[in-house]
């Protein structure tokens, strides 16, 4: 973390008896934020930003439980299956969390609320569930939202709503399951008159790969010249 120029601050907020948000303050005034779940890993992910020169951009990014069941049913609005069962009290809870408590410690502790086409909510794998319902739930909100390698707990609706945020899916090849299910968003999303990017590229499921497709996502979103920013293979400029 000292070979970037920003600043790491985590706090601990109520919600649950207790749980902490970690925010990457970029060292020049932001010019786009990224909301996300997983936040210890999500937001440490700062210095790729800086390495790729795109416009100083804060994470802030509210920590998982380790309990992967507790977590699934805060992440997703899935329907019960015979395999899982799904919580919509503790998904709408972790909403509330989400939506009002971080954003509303954001713009007090850090001073950062901007306008949804500068905001995105990012996720990975089950994160990737609730980025998707966060940006369809909220999109006046979360202008954008980057999706990587999402889950099968959160199906698109039958019906989208009108409004829909830009939407950048991306899975890997050796990922089959987790790419099926990024298609299907794409899709819906498509034929519900949304912008949508959905990329594939070589990798598996982790970190790795997710950490390599951040700043690309940054990039298409927030980057100087989003209309020059993407070629036909999903390549982007940064």
């Amino acid at each position: 973390m000292s070979s970037i120029a920003g600043e790491f601050v985590t706090e601990t907020l109520e919600y649950d008896g207790g749980r902490q948000v970690t925010a990457y303050v970029p060292a020049d005034a932001a010019e786009a934020v990224v909301f996300s779940g997983d936040g210890r890993l999500i937001s440490s992910w700062g210095g790729v930003l800086e390495a790729a020169g795109l416009p100083p951009t804060m994470i802030i990014g509210a920590h998982r439980l380790d309990d992967e069941t507790l977590r699934l049913q805060e992440y997703s609005p899935g329907e019960d299956t015979e395999a899982f069962a799904f919580d919509p009290r503790r998904f709408a809870a972790h909403e509330r969390f989400f939506f009002e408590d971080v954003r509303r410690w954001a713009a007090a502790r850090l001073g950062v609320a901007l306008p949804a086409d500068r905001t995105a909510v990012f996720g990975v794998s089950a994160g990737a569930e609730l980025a998707l319902a966060m940006g369809i739930r909220h999109p006046d909100v979360y202008g954008a939202v980057f999706c990587a390698s999402p889950g099968a707990g959160y199906r698109p609706p039958a019906v989208l709503p009108g409004k829909l945020p830009r939407t950048y899916l991306v899975a890997g090849t050796q990922e089959p399951f987790f790419r099926r299910n990024a298609t299907r968003w794409a899709n819906a999303l498509r034929d519900a008159g949304a912008e949508v990017i959905m990329t594939e590229r070589t990798g598996s499921h982790g970190d790795a790969f997710w950490r390599q497709e951040f700043p690309l996502m940054v990039a298409w979103a927030f980057g100087a010249d989003r209309d020059e920013g993407i070629d036909g293979k999903g390549q982007i400029s940064v």
